[in-house]
């Protein structure tokens, strides 16, 4: 059922974290609009996406599996700020407390992971 999903707290951070993403990203450069705010909001859409598609598929394996795509995107996302950070594009405090986010929901993502492999053994 969809709303099982929506009991997994990894996709509620997402979520939350999508929310934040999309905040930040109104006050970067108007010419960044198709370019790295347009990533970053397709990667931070992912995690949550990826997430769920997993749990969607109704096996331990697949959930690991789509798990480790969120993994990616939330890399990549990382990866996004830091450069809109040295770019100086919108609020820069703003995108470390994001990214402090990411940090912490990696290892979360990470052990789900573990915990779905685990079982699936």
């Amino acid at each position: 059922m969809p709303e099982s999903v929506e009991n997994l707290e990894i996709w509620r951070e997402g979520i939350e974290v999508s929310k934040l993403v999309y905040h930040l990203t109104k006050g970067w450069p108007r010419e960044e609009v198709y370019g790295l705010s347009s990533q970053a909001r397709r990667s931070a859409v992912s995690v949550p996406a990826n997430l769920a598609e997993g749990v969607g598929r109704g096996s331990r394996r697949e959930a690991a599996r789509f798990a480790q795509i969120a993994l990616g995107s939330l890399y990549e996302l990382d990866t996004l700020l830091h450069i809109a950070a040295e770019m100086a594009f919108g609020d820069r405090e703003q995108a470390e407390i994001i990214r402090g986010r990411l940090t912490l929901l990696a290892r979360r993502i990470s052990s789900y992971i573990s915990y779905q492999e685990a079982q699936d053994a």
